[in-house]
């Protein structure tokens, strides 16, 4: 399928012609070299197996070649590059980037010692290296980023980045991108829906989202091809290696229930606490599943407060348990009735253990999926013996009685995973370390943590009377002037094959890869706000502020995204996609552009039929700030949402890209929520206006192709 944001961009022959045709034809060429590089690898030298026999993974750095196996890794390097450039695919560019990572990977220097076979090797690779470009018929120049004084997009991109494609979505946005490692569109999905926080590319090509209202997934060309519609869904969910879908749901229990579980009723909120457990969902047909496993966090309390009311317990004799009180009181204060706020969500499938990121808690827990539904809703049972308990928690050992403030490691954290098999680090824990939290615990500035767990089977070691190690880090990034890396909200951590960690400074709308040493080689700032295609020199707004003890205040942009996701060129999902790369994200027509066309026009087109809202105008009493107000009455649920633009012309219409580049963006998007009694029903949004001369207000809709409007003329 032809990308539909390739619009400018010249044509690409990957397999000779023109200047190359003096070349020997590529196939040919690449199976000759592949079945030299094949001889030489099994003539020479078995592969290195691991101690446990098994064969390394083929993205997995190796190490230095064993004293008996001279020259092995040359050739495991040489075959690996060779089948990439001799890879039969239509799909093309995956193959040329994944050339391109192999070749970032060679080996740097020629041992006077090896082998004269791995010497040509190394010089025949290297030959190839230099004139990949060349062979693959690819001008690179005619796809790098073009302009100076970059503000938005691809910033930076060293040598030494890891070679991939990166998924991402903006806050508010119905469109999903994959970038190629310019900072091209390489893939879009242009949803009927906006996705929730974030999307997950799966192995088939097609797209796992979560929406308001269920989990999605869709095909390459934007189709629903599945859903399992539920409300409660919070913040993650993932694919199995059984092809079930894991979510995470928030549940709620009543003031009345959560007191006679045995918490302290003086700081239960009037309308009790939410709480999370997780479902497992087997896909059965097109529109549904059936839940085929389950655990819950209700399931496993403990108190200390009252020895009339069930799961009474000394604290810190039961770390596999979950203490009902811990953080009430801190809740109270804020009047916040969010206990867990769970929002990530890992699988282990070599231990068979979920790993989950209780935000509130700044803990990361581990579960044991081994055990029925029934066995989770008690103390035993599963490959750790202990059912749905905890068998491991880290980040804050006072959340089960141990330790004080000055112990705490974690401070609201997110995306908290195993690091993968192959990868540096493969079986640590890898945790965005925000920095948040109540009043009292936070910490004001962020940092990416690596530990590594206690593992001891399918258990974790622990001495008795003390908190769950380890007390250090493995490794560990932020920034020197510590505040000048701090998302106190959403964000995200990945580790890449060449060892850098790839890094989702979300309230920046910033994603970047660092080295071990700290290094940034490869930057890339997101270009959305909301549907808003962000231009280069165009001023950021601010959703909200973060004061900290620093003097100054950490800002939330209006480019935020929650998470972004990096994929390795031979990703097996990526090999379903038409992969051709079109334009930048900030280069391609927004809603934007069609309203800033329609505003000088008047052709906005009808108001869609199901869109009936009405539209008021209200401000100070000293008359200096106005606000734009929605009313939509009924709310049909207890929340009920909906997005919608604004677009605010001066006085002089022509002067509207001025005007936004300098007070910011004209379109926002509304979020309708229920405004509680106040509103006696009816669902509110509300936006303050900017200062500025203003003639009209146009505010509405964008569905598909259609945009539709209402207006109020202001006389000034």
């Amino acid at each position: 399928m032809p990308n539909p944001s390739a619009i400018t961009t010249p044509a690409v022959h990957l397999f000779g012609g023109g200047q190359n045709e003096y070349l020997p034809k590529l196939p040919a060429l690449c199976a000759a070299l592949t079945a030299l590089a094949l001889l030489i690898t099994t003539a020479w030298h078995p592969p290195i197996a691991h101690a446990d026999g098994s064969a390394p993974a083929r993205n997995q750095t190796t190490a230095a070649a064993e004293p008996d196996a001279p020259g092995e890794s040359i050739r495991a390097y040489a075959l690996r590059m060779l089948r990439a450039i001799a890879h039969d695919s239509a799909n093309n560019w995956p193959r040329y980037w994944q050339a391109r990572a192999d070749c970032n990977a060679a080996p740097t220097h020629i041992d006077p010692a090896a082998a004269p076979l791995d010497r040509f090797l190394i010089a025949l690779t290297t030959t190839l290296c230099a004139q990949l470009d060349v062979i693959l018929d690819v001008n690179l120049a005619a796809y790098a980023p073009r302009g100076e004084n970059r503000t938005v997009g691809l910033l930076l991109n060293e040598p030494g980045a890891a070679i991939g494609y990166t998924l991402l979505t903006g806050y508010a946005n119905s469109d999903v991108f994959l970038i190629d490692p310019l900072g091209r569109v390489a893939h879009a999905w242009h949803m009927p829906v906006v996705p929730f926080n974030h999307a997950k590319l799966l192995d088939n090509g097609n797209l796992l989202v979560y929406i308001l209202s269920g989990i999605v997934e869709f095909d390459p060309r934007g189709n629903i091809v599945w859903q399992y519609k539920i409300g409660g869904l919070h913040h993650d969910f993932l694919k199995m290696p059984n092809g079930n879908v894991m979510m995470i749901v928030e549940g709620r229990k009543t003031r009345e229930q959560v007191i006679a579980a045995g918490a302290n009723p003086e700081f239960v909120h009037e309308d009790g606490i939410r709480y999370d457990y997780l479902l497992e969902v087997r896909p059965t047909s097109a529109n549904g599943g059936e839940v085929v496993w389950e655990w819950s966090a209700w399931d496993h309390l403990v108190q200390d407060f009252d020895p009339t009311k069930p799961n009474y317990g000394a604290i810190d004799e039961h770390p596999e348990l979950i203490d009902i009180n811990f953080l009430l009181e801190s809740m109270s204060s804020r009047n916040a009735e969010d206990w867990l706020h769970t929002n990530s969500i890992d699988y282990n499938p070599e231990l068979d253990q979920i790993m989950l990121s209780p935000r509130n808690f700044s803990e990361l827990w581990i579960i044991d999926h081994s055990a029925t539904t029934e066995e989770e809703q008690g103390h035993s049972g599963g490959n750790g013996g202990m059912g749905g308990d905890l068998l491991y928690r880290w980040g804050n050992p006072r959340a089960y009685g141990h330790g004080d403030v000055a112990d705490q490691r974690l401070f609201w954290q997110h995306q908290t995973h195993w690091i993968p098999p192959g990868l540096p680090g493969a079986g640590n824990i890898l945790v965005f370390n925000n920095g948040w939290g109540f009043a009292g615990d936070e910490r004001f500035y962020s940092s990416v943590d690596e530990i590594a767990p206690p593992v001891d089977g399918y258990r974790y070691r622990r001495a008795e009377g003390e908190a769950y190690p380890p007390d250090g880090l493995e490794w560990t990034y932020a920034t020197e002037t510590r505040s000048d890396f701090y998302a106190p909200i959403m964000s995200g951590a990945q580790r890449l094959p060449n060892g850098n960690t790839l890094i989702v400074d979300g309230t920046a709308g910033a994603i970047f890869q660092a080295t071990p040493d700290g290094r940034i080689e490869w930057k890339y700032v997101v270009p959305l706000d909301g549907r808003v295609h962000l231009r280069q020199g165009e001023r950021l707004s601010i959703r909200e502020t973060f004061p900290t003890p620093h003097g100054d205040s950490s800002l939330w942009l209006s480019n935020s995204v929650y998470r972004a996701y990096w994929y390795p060129p031979d990703h097996p999902g990526l090999q379903a996609l038409d992969l051709t790369p079109g334009d930048f994200i900030e280069d391609i027509s927004d809603i934007y552009d069609k309203a800033y066309a329609a505003a000088l026009t008047g052709d906005f087109g009808e108001r869609l039929a199901d869109s009936d809202f009405d539209i008021y105008l209200d401000e100070n009493e000293d008359g200096d700030k106005r606000w734009l107000i929605y009313f939509k009455q009924p709310c049909a649920a207890e929340e009920t949402r909906g997005r919608f633009f604004l677009h605010i012309i001066p006085a002089d219409a022509r002067d509207l890209r001025a005007y936004r580049q300098e007070y910011g963006f004209s379109i926002r998007d509304f979020e309708f929520r229920k405004w509680g009694k106040a509103s006696d029903g009816w669902c509110v949004a509300m936006r303050e206006l900017p200062g500025y001369p203003i003639d009209r207000i146009h505010t509405g809709q964008f569905a598909a192709t259609q945009l539709w409007r209402a207006e109020i003329t202001l006389n000034e």
